[in-house]
């Protein structure tokens, strides 16, 4: 499904960077307004962890899954060759009732897909869909079972599945202000609280010690 409206500007932006810029790369971001702040409030943590590697960021703001499968219809990934695809999407999905924890499920499984389609030789880094809301909620409890069901995905081979949910909330289940700014976005310490998670893990699918 196509977007409409001014974020058009981000999603034709994010689609001509893969034009402009053909060829190999380490990582690649895949992602909805999560993944668009590591050139905002993660700035500097994108710097310090990957600003040596040769990464993309595909992150459109708003993005659900139909969307970015939209925009692999559209070539976002044409004429990339990544060696790691970092997926991280979903949350946008799981608002009220707009999509069911099946919809949710199918819908990133069917990303993951096109992926292994497309860039066959890239590893998938599935990540766990992030909490969200200040204290528990039930739209967190969607996610969770979406997330549980995300893990079968991993084969140990081409997919593998992170869950860092964990890391974002207190002792009591809430997520401060400092982690996320509105409890969904992360600031600069959710950022780094992110790559701190990810960077065994990306080594390891990078083959670097």
């Amino acid at each position: 499904m196509p977007r409409t409206g001014a974020i058009t500007n981000r999603q034709s932006q994010v689609l001509q960077r893969a034009k402009d810029a053909p060829g190999s790369y380490d990582l690649e971001f895949i992602g909805d307004s999560i993944t668009q702040g590591w050139e905002g409030g993660g700035k500097n943590v994108w710097q310090e962890f990957y600003g040596k590697r040769k990464s993309i960021n595909f992150g459109v703001s708003g993005d659900r899954t139909q969307h970015v499968l939209w925009r692999f219809e559209q070539g976002q990934l044409d004429g990339i060759k990544a060696k790691v695809a970092i997926v991280m999407i979903g949350t946008n999905n799981s608002n009220k009732d707009d999509n069911s924890e099946n919809d949710i499920l199918d819908g990133v499984t069917a990303i993951v897909n096109q992926i292994r389609s497309r860039q066959p030789e890239t590893k998938v880094l599935l990540l766990g869909i992030f909490p969200r809301g200040k204290a528990f909620n039930a739209q967190r409890g969607k996610i969770l079972q979406v997330n549980q069901a995300l893990e079968r995905l991993d084969d140990g081979q081409h997919i593998f599945f992170l869950d860092i949910g964990s890391k974002f909330i207190e002792n009591d289940g809430s997520i401060t202000v400092g982690m996320m700014r509105d409890a969904l976005h992360p600031g600069e310490a959710g950022y780094k609280v992110w790559a701190d998670a990810m960077e065994p893990k990306v080594k390891e699918l990078l083959g670097e010690k």
